[in-house]
């Protein structure tokens, strides 16, 4: 299985966010209807969203927040963008690194490009990077949602990608998706023909199928270990 395999390959992997010294806490972060302080009139207010973020690492005196495999969110009911159909989309799939605009985003292992995109709706990914890798015969992409549109620019297809590149930074809420500045890391085995996107929030309905493959990103990021809160 690839989790397998990835569990063998942890030690050699490049961190995505860089830590300030080995041994920085990061915050959890909880975006589920349990988190009663984060209300609809933070949610409906970018600027308002973007102090709560701040305000509330800040008093756990930690530089980034993280979190969201797996979680039922219901901070998704303030965009459309997950409400199409009969069933609205709150599973997210990947994880959540949450900082301020510029803070670097590096490749874990070689690989290349598969594909790219700004994806400019309000509640999606805003500049988009995903990566195709391989290990052991197993082949599997890493998603990169919430950059820069700048980080888009010079990107080619197949374009090679070292371990330890810089792939871009946390975009501003205006590139990406009209969100506080974070990174959307997800691990995808198979990506079903996408292309510069693939779903990083899923229907409830559709929760197995889709963290099947998906896996815990943290396999990859390795930041779980790190957390307090």
């Amino acid at each position: 299985m690839l989790q397998e395999v990835l569990k063998k390959y942890q030690s050699t992997f490049k961190p995505v966010i860089a830590l300030i010294h080995p041994d920085e806490q990061l915050l959890v972060m909880d975006f589920t209807a349990n988190n009663t302080t984060l209300t609809k009139a933070i949610l409906n207010n970018i600027k308002k969203f973007c102090s709560y973020i701040t305000r509330t690492l800040k008093a756990s005196s930690c530089r980034l927040g993280i979190g969201g495999y797996s979680e039922h969110r219901t901070i998704y009911a303030v965009s459309p963008h997950f409400d199409a159909g009969e069933e609205p989309r709150r599973l997210h799939l990947g994880i959540d690194v949450w900082g301020v605009a510029g803070t670097p985003v590096f490749a874990p292992l070689k690989g290349h490009i598969h594909s790219f995109r700004f994806n400019d709706h309000f509640g999606d990914y805003g500049a988009t990077i995903i990566l195709q890798h391989k290990l052991e015969g197993h082949t599997f992409h890493t998603l990169y949602g919430h950059l820069s549109i700048s980080n888009l620019q010079g990107l080619y297809e197949n374009m090679p990608v070292v371990a330890g590149q810089q792939l871009g930074y946390f975009g501003t809420p205006a590139e990406n998706g009209g969100w506080p500045p974070h990174l959307h890391f997800q691990l995808i085995e198979d990506m079903m023909k996408f292309r510069g996107d693939y779903p990083g929030v899923c229907r409830f309905s559709e929760r197995d199928k889709y963290l099947q493959n998906s896996p815990d990103p943290d396999l990859i990021l390795q930041l779980n270990r790190n957390t307090h809160g």
